[in-house]
């Protein structure tokens, strides 16, 4: 009898793990099979895993990291058993700032962190309203990290807003933001509508940042761990199945079904192959590794970065939020999970040691 697992998802391109474990029968392969339930805010998911809704479900890399620092009146205490997605965001600008942005000379190139920066802060008219899908996510830490780095003061220089990831389009063309950093389709939709373009992908800003994760309640990490390792499993053949480029045209299809995105595949497909459509004019750049779903170990540096970032922001002591976020990201149960599979070799230490949470400037050199 296999055991059934209710997981939760928010309609991303980063939902793709789970939705090619149903769909591919990769949970199924492993013994489990998946409910997959999907939410429209990351509160709202967060609170499915935390009240037992769902036993686990896809995350912002931050969510169990703010949990733990009992931040943005989270419940119960969440744990990240492994990493879905590493990139897959933009930075999407307003038609007006688009507008500003080109007259002003900018070319859009899409691949210098730090052309983009001086520019949207050299057009901004006051503080800039930049929405993002969540308060405690990659999305906001990047901008800060970002523009703050470019000499924008925080928090005066800068307005953070939160807005569903589909209704970023919508808050575009309101006037109530002049841009938004989001996971993909939703940037793509914004331009589809001519009412944004795209001005930045997350990875030029820092390549192979964790954006997605595998939450679970931390208290269920330990006690039941057969079908958690089985869960790990199944999303990581998930993930070595998107990697192959040969997948790209069914898993678009797969994607796009109403009960998942519920978008057109060739918008997904901008996501999947990196030939992103930036403008309504029909200009395109292509973006090697756009989004990356080769199931990196939770890695707990970058939790402590993450745990570093909050408490600097939020006036936490910065070696107790390290520490309390290093304890989140369970490295040990992914790989324990993985080791049964046949060939499969642990990622090198050398990942972590590249990343040490406390120096990282995820900006190229000047």
């Amino acid at each position: 009898m296999t055991a059934t697992i209710p997981v939760g998802f928010v309609p991303l391109i980063d939902a793709g793990p789970l939705i090619v474990a149903v769909e591919m029968g990769f949970d199924r392969a492993e013994g489990i099979t998946l409910d997959l339930r999907r939410a429209n805010s990351w509160s709202a998911l967060r609170d499915m895993v935390s009240f037992g809704q769902v036993t686990a479900a896809q995350m912002l890399s931050p969510m169990p990291v703010a949990t733990a620092l009992g931040l943005g009146g989270a419940g119960a205490a969440l744990a990240a058993v492994a990493v879905l997605s590493t990139n897959g965001e933009v930075v999407c600008v307003s038609a007006a700032m688009a507008k500003r942005l080109r007259e002003a000379g900018h070319d859009f190139g899409f691949d210098d962190a730090h052309a983009a920066g001086r520019a949207l802060i050299a057009a901004a008219d006051g503080p800039l309203r930049i929405a993002v899908p969540f308060p405690f996510s990659m999305h906001a830490e990047l901008l800060y990290h970002w523009l703050t780095a470019l000499g924008l003061p925080a928090p005066s220089g800068i307005d953070i807003r939160t807005v569903p990831p589909p209704l970023m389009a919508a808050a575009l063309a309101a006037g109530e933001i002049d841009a938004c950093c989001v996971g993909e389709p939703w940037g793509s939709m914004a331009v589809e509508r001519a009412v944004g373009a795209l001005l930045l992908p997350g990875s030029a800003i820092w390549p192979g940042m964790p954006e997605k994760v595998l939450g679970v309640r931390a208290d269920l990490a330990d006690s039941d761990p057969e079908p958690l390792r089985a869960l790990i499993r199944a999303l990581w053949h998930a993930g070595q199945w998107l990697n192959d480029p040969r997948s790209r045209v069914t898993a678009c299809e797969m994607l796009s079904g109403r009960d998942y995105l519920d978008v057109p595949t060739e918008v997904i497909d901008r996501a999947l192959s990196g030939h992103l459509t930036i403008s309504a004019r029909g200009d395109s750049r292509v973006v090697p590794k756009f989004v990356d779903f080769g199931h990196f170990a939770p890695q707990q540096a970058h939790a402590a970065w993450i745990g570093g970032r909050l408490a600097a922001r939020l006036g936490l002591d910065r070696g107790t939020s390290q520490a309390v976020a290093r304890a989140t990201y369970r490295t040990d149960l992914h790989e324990n999970a993985l080791q049964s599979i046949p060939g499969y070799t642990p990622e090198p230490a050398s990942f972590e040691r590249s990343f040490d949470g406390q120096n990282f400037t995820p900006l190229p050199p000047e």
